[in-house]
């Protein structure tokens, strides 16, 4: 099983480089708090909220998967260059649009930097009507 590192609260580290690592590694949800079963519900996924991720050759986001427990809802794969090239700095971003069923939908996004490895958001709870 592989070591899945998760968020923390950035303005709680001292150092910017810590912060960056964090922040540029670590994937957002951006949802509504409730969804219509049987309707379209879009979640986007943005890696990092102030710091851009690298995209270079042998360092960028190879994927971003979105799931409801342990159910994969969703996945998207990029290949080196796809936000610039080297040198460059993008914002990995996804939105997926999900059909939920009624009841809940508890969100886990993922994410896996070539360098870095696997990240992953803390849950969403959606109620689903």
């Amino acid at each position: 099983m592989p070591k899945i590192n998760t968020y923390v609260d950035i303005s709680s580290v001292d150092k910017e480089a810590k912060k960056d690592y964090i922040d540029r590694h670590s994937p957002f949800l951006q949802c509504a708090a409730s969804a219509t079963a049987g309707q379209k519900f879009p979640v986007t996924v943005r890696m990092g909220q102030e710091y851009s991720h690298p995209d270079d050759p042998d360092h960028y986001i190879k994927s971003i998967q979105l799931y409801s427990g342990e159910t994969l809802l969703a996945e998207a794969n990029f290949t080196a260059g796809a936000l610039g090239g080297a040198g460059q700095k993008g914002q990995a971003e996804v939105t997926f649009n999900v059909v939920p069923s009624a009841g809940k939908l508890r969100l886990t996004a993922m994410s896996y930097c070539t360098k870095h490895g696997l990240w992953a958001c803390e849950p969403v709870e959606v109620t689903v009507s």
